[in-house]
C-alpha cells in the first residue's frame, strides 16, 4: 500500500475519532466528566504525555492520569502560575511552544515540569464558564493538522461544558460582568454618596435581655422563729384570702420548754412565799427577797416568751392573692432559721418585669427607657412597660455570668394580665444613633477587646 492510500485512511480514522469524542461529551452528565475526557481521552485524537486544564475561576481543575489534583502540589502551583501569565500576555487561540528556543534560565525551569514540546488551545467564555485553556506536551513536536483536530475538538466541548457548568452566584443575583462594566465613576459615586447617607440615618438603639414577670409588692412570708416545720398548710398557685394559715411548726419541744418555764416559775413564786414569811424573824431571809423577786421576774419573762412562740407556731397569711412556692415537701420537717424565706403571697393581677442586663449591653439609657416584652408563650402580643429601676452593680447569676437587675413596671391598659413566672426577651429602647453604629457596636467592642485598640 503507498503512501497516497494511508493519508486517506489516516484522515478517516483522525475524523472517526474525532466523532467518537464529540458523541463522549455530549453523553457526559457532569462537569467533572467532561474534564476527565478532555486531559485522559483526547490521547485517542492526538497522542502525548501531558495534559492540563485550567479555568480562569479555579485554576488548574483536571491533569492526565490523575483523579483529583493536589492544589498545594507544586507543579499545580506551578502551572498556575504560567496559565495566568500566558492567558494574560497571549491572545492566540492556538500557542505551539518550543522549549528548545526558550533561554537557559527559562528551559531549566521548563525541563523540571514539562517536555519540550507543547501546546495551549484557548477555551472562550461561554455562559456560566469563564474561559481557560488546554496544555498538551510531548517529546515531538505538534504538526498543523494535529492542533486543527485539537481545536475542532475543544471548541465543541466547551459548548458541552459550558452547558454542565453550575451558575456562579454573582450570575443568580443577576450581577453580570457588562453590568459591573456600565458602573462609570459618576454611578460609582452615587452609589457610594447614596450607602452614606443610608449609614447615617438615625435609627434607635436597642438591646435585648431575658425577662420574666415576678410579682409588684409582694408580701414575702418569713419564718417568725428557729424551729421545725409540721406543715405546710396551702398549696402552690392557691388563691388565698387574708388570715389564711399558711404552715405551722413543730410544737413539741415548744410545749416541753413552756412546761420546764412554767414549773420553774411556780418554784421560785413558792421559795419567795416562804421566804417571806421567815423574814419576819429571821433577818437573813429578809435580805434575799429582792434577788428572788428578780429571779421570779426572769422566769416569767421566759414563760411569757415561749408562750408568744407558741402563738406563732402557725403562721397565718397577711393579705389576699395567690401562693407562690415551688415545692411544699421541702420545707416539711426541715429546720428553719428566723426570716428565712419560706413563700410569697402577691397579688395575680400586679406584676413588673425583671430583667436581666448583659455589661455589654449596659448602654446609657434615657429617662423613662420604653421596654417591650415579648413573652416566650405569646411572641405575638407583645407587652410594654417602663424602666423604674436599673442595679448600678451587676450580680453572679446561676448561669455563671454577671449581668445588672432591670425592674419594669407595665404600662397596658388590658383587663387582663399576664400571670407571675413567664418568661420572655424584653427589648430596651436606648437613644438615636446612626445605622452605621447600630450595626458595627458589637462587632467593634469585640474587635477592641480582642486587639486592645
Amino acid at each position: 500500500m503507498n503512501a497516497s492510500t494511508r493519508a486517506p485512511e489516516s484522515a478517516e480514522a483522525a475524523l472517526a475519532t474525532l466523532v467518537h469524542l464529540i458523541r463522549r461529551a455530549r453523553q457526559a452528565c457532569k462537569a467533572n466528566e467532561l474534564r476527565f475526557i478532555l486531559v485522559n481521552e483526547s490521547h485517542a485524537l492526538v497522542p502525548y504525555r501531558q495534559a492540563a486544564f485550567w479555568s480562569c475561576a479555579n485554576g488548574v481543575e483536571a491533569l492526565s492520569g490523575v483523579t483529583s489534583p493536589e492544589q498545594q502540589a507544586p507543579y499545580i502551583q506551578w502551572l498556575n502560575r504560567w496559565f495566568k501569565a500566558k492567558h494574560v500576555a497571549t491572545k492566540v487561540t492556538v500557542l505551539n511552544s518550543d522549549l528548545n528556543s526558550l533561554a537557559a534560565n527559562q528551559r531549566d525551569e521548563w525541563a523540571e515540569w514539562l517536555p519540550p514540546y507543547l501546546i495551549t488551545i484557548d477555551i472562550p467564555a461561554l455562559k456560566n464558564f469563564d474561559g481557560g485553556r488546554l496544555l498538551l506536551a510531548r517529546e515531538q513536536p505538534f504538526s498543523k493538522a494535529e492542533m486543527g483536530l485539537v481545536s475542532e475538538w475543544v471548541d465543541a466541548w466547551s459548548d458541552q461544558y459550558a452547558t454542565h457548568t453550575p451558575k456562579r452566584l454573582s450570575s443568580r443575583l443577576g450581577v453580570t460582568r457588562t453590568f459591573k462594566q456600565s458602573l462609570k465613576w459618576p454611578i460609582r459615586l452615587c452609589l457610594f454618596a447614596g450607602l452614606t447617607i443610608i449609614a447615617l440615618l438615625p435609627v434607635r438603639l436597642t438591646v435585648l435581655a431575658p425577662a420574666e414577670l415576678v410579682p409588684l409588692e409582694p408580701a414575702i412570708i418569713r419564718a417568725p422563729m428557729d424551729g421545725i416545720i409540721d406543715r405546710i398548710l396551702v398549696e402552690p398557685n392557691q388563691r388565698i384570702n387574708v388570715g389564711t394559715p399558711l404552715f405551722a411548726f413543730d410544737t413539741v419541744s415548744l410545749a416541753s420548754r413552756l412546761e420546764v418555764a412554767e414549773r420553774s416559775l411556780n418554784t421560785a413564786q413558792t421559795e419567795y412565799r416562804q421566804s417571806a414569811q421567815r423574814a419576819l424573824y429571821d433577818p437573813d431571809s429578809k435580805s434575799k427577797l429582792s434577788v428572788m423577786q428578780s429571779q421570779i421576774e426572769e422566769q416569767r419573762v421566759e414563760v411569757n416568751y415561749l408562750r408568744t412562740l407558741n402563738t406563732r407556731s402557725g403562721v397565718v397569711s397577711p393579705r389576699a392573692g395567690l401562693v407562690i412556692l415551688d415545692d411544699p415537701s421541702a420545707f416539711v420537717g426541715r429546720p428553719v432559721m428566723t426570716g428565712e424565706r419560706i413563700m410569697v403571697v402577691a397579688d395575680e393581677n400586679k406584676t413588673q418585669i425583671e430583667a436581666w442586663l448583659s455589661p455589654s449591653d449596659m448602654i446609657q439609657f434615657p429617662k423613662q427607657t420604653k421596654v417591650t416584652f415579648y413573652l416566650a408563650a405569646d411572641p405575638i402580643n407583645p407587652i410594654s412597660a417602663t424602666v423604674s429601676y436599673i442595679a448600678h452593680q451587676p450580680e453572679l447569676r446561676p448561669e455563671g455570668n454577671y449581668a445588672y437587675r432591670l425592674r419594669a413596671q407595665l404600662t397596658d391598659t388590658h383587663n387582663e394580665r399576664p400571670r407571675v413566672g413567664l418568661k420572655g426577651t424584653a427589648k430596651l429602647f436606648g437613644d438615636e444613633v446612626s445605622i452605621a453604629y447600630w450595626i458595627f457596636r458589637r462587632p467593634w467592642a469585640a474587635l477592641r477587646g480582642w486587639i486592645g485598640i
